[in-house]
């Protein structure tokens, strides 16, 4: 019995209808192999255990009020599991010509009229097999995509049963008791600027107290509608060489593994998390490359949109976009590079006391019922306060398997929306971490040669960390 079409849900809407002719919201990722697996192996795993999640034989139908999960009648597994054959140009390596084909289909448009994924499968890569997977935002985030591509490995488990579709996508916690109120304040944030923002947030305690219902939970709305003044007034990013209009034109890049413990110590003894190191890190190349191309980044920064996840991870098999987007600080001017972790923890610390990734899920929320142009301008506001986006997530700390084969590297591409042109993921695998770049052409036509820098800031911080005086130590 064919299944009924399900609503799609807003924000999921919202990123079907983010795609433009410099960005495609597509997250795409590579796994490589030893030994090679067979392009029939690959399918019947796909056939045996991605489709049994149903987002994955539907299509996306749009119409005049929203969109639809509809089943596809014609699918065919053959057209979405493809070979792909790797031609490098005179004097180019196989891990480039890679990287030029990850860049190249990360701007070939997904068909329409098929679901909106595709997995491409390269055999002879290194003596192995490579695979680039693509799939549209709109089945679902980051972290969703990786919990379900973790299914297909080998031992990978399968879905919990679903008896009813739930036709009621944005009925959750988060949209009854948060989104829905909170969209309102954000969106009349918006459109408010200097001392309108402060008589606004004079005027609201009242229906938030109406509306939350307690002196605790009036002043949480009072921080709340505070943080959304300040999304939505933060003044646009700083002029750079990565910021500017893009060409549509994308170039990937990766490093290998660096081994996670020496992160790990690091944080523990400076007091700060393995994130605030790794974006230190991040904040140091990008600096040190700006400086290289004589755009000196002295007392500069710029923002990052840093995905927030929102939603148990127990529950991402669900698919979907349960993520905000908080504004992450990025102090590329600080040369130190003690200095500019510890400006980094500082702003991690004030993000993670920021209701600003909620309601930036509010917006994109609500954005996924305005008409196209609305729903870009709004959209365009991010873009005009953000460099890049950037994601960290945590892969399995061993090695898996996929058809027999080891999955020895792996590396994904964070999408960036509207005009932004720089996307960094970090990646922790087999108890390694990877940076990865996607960057568009006329910004950075070289991302690798940022992704080289990252590696040895690490080594600087770890030098200067070694260096400093420890308890037990005599006082300098």
């Amino acid at each position: 019995m064919p299944r009924a079409a399900e609503r799609m849900s807003r924000v999921d809407t919202a990123w079907l209808r983010m795609d433009n002719d410099v960005n495609l919201m597509m997250i795409v990722g590579v796994w490589m192999l030893t030994p090679a697996i067979t392009l029939q192996a690959l399918r019947e795993r796909i056939g045996d255990k991605l489709l049994r999640y149903p987002r994955f034989h539907q299509k996306a139908v749009q119409g005049a009020i929203g969109a639809e999960w509809v089943e596809d009648d014609a699918f065919d597994l053959e057209a979405h599991v493809v070979p792909a054959l790797l031609q490098p140009r005179p004097g180019e390596s196989e891990r480039h010509a890679l990287q030029r084909l990850c860049g190249e289909l990360a701007m070939q448009p997904l068909d329409p009229g098929r679901p909106l994924w595709q997995f491409h499968l390269i055999d002879g890569y290194q003596g192995g097999s490579a695979m680039i997977a693509r799939v549209h935002h709109c089945i679902g985030d980051g972290i969703a995509l990786i919990s379900v591509m973790l299914s297909i490995t080998d031992g990978g488990g399968n879905p919990p049963e679903r008896e009813v579709p739930d036709d009621t996508p944005d009925s959750d916690w988060l949209q009854d008791a948060v989104v829905k109120p909170l969209a309102v304040l954000a969106i009349k944030a918006i459109k408010l600027s200097g001392s309108g923002a402060s008589k606004a947030l004079d005027a609201v305690d009242d229906p938030l107290q109406r509306l939350l219902g307690s002196v605790g939970l009036a002043r949480t709305g009072l921080k709340v509608a505070r943080d959304a003044a300040a999304l939505a007034t933060l003044a646009d990013d700083s002029p750079t060489l990565l910021k500017g209009r893009p060409a549509g034109r994308k170039v990937v890049a990766w490093s290998e593994p660096m081994p996670l413990d020496p992160v790990k110590t690091i944080g523990k003894a400076l007091g700060c998390t393995v994130n605030d190191v790794l974006l230190a890190c991040v904040a140091g190349a990008m600096g040190h490359y700006l400086q290289d191309r004589g755009d000196d980044p002295a007392g500069k920064s710029i923002r990052a949109m840093v995905p927030v996840n929102l939603r148990p991870l127990e529950e991402a098999w669900q698919l979907g976009n349960r993520f905000g987007l908080a504004p992450l600080v990025l102090p590329i001017g600080i040369d130190h590079p003690l200095q500019r972790l510890f400006a980094v923890r500082q702003g991690m610390a004030e993000l993670k006391e920021s209701y600003q990734p909620l309601l930036a899920f509010a917006v994109l929320s609500a954005s996924g019922l305005f008409i196209q142009s609305v729903q870009d301008a709004v959209l365009g506001l991010f873009a005009k306060k953000a460099t890049a986006v950037m994601t960290n997530v945590p892969g399995p700390a061993v090695p898996l398997k996929l058809c027999g084969a080891t999955l020895r590297q792996n590396m994904f591409w964070v999408r960036a929306s509207g005009d932004i042109g720089v996307g960094v993921s970090i990646l922790s695998y087999g108890g390694g971490v990877q940076f990865g770049l996607i960057t568009d052409e006329a910004l950075c036509p070289d991302p690798q040669s940022m992704i080289d820098l990252f590696e040895p800031e690490f080594e600087k911080l770890l030098l200067l960390t070694l260096m400093l005086p420890w308890p037990g130590q005599a006082d300098a």
